[in-house]
């Protein structure tokens, strides 16, 4: 009896084993994914704003924007 619970909790255990490191591995590439898509937007609007407040500052210092 002894031998069939040892065999058995072995292979639970190597088998949840295996499956976890896929996991963990998809988890991070989501989480990877995520982050890049948030810095991405944070850049898109940062830049955005940031360029429409030195066209203000150049166009109150008299100057002329160039493209």
């Amino acid at each position: 009896m002894l031998a069939i619970y040892a065999a058995l909790h072995t292979f639970v255990t190597t088998r949840f084993t295996r499956e976890e490191k896929g996991a963990t591995a998809v988890e991070y590439g989501i989480m990877v994914a995520l982050i890049a898509v948030v810095i991405i937007a944070a850049v898109a609007t940062l830049g955005t704003e940031l360029n429409t407040d030195f066209t203000a500052i150049v166009t109150k210092l008299g100057g002329t924007v160039t493209p």
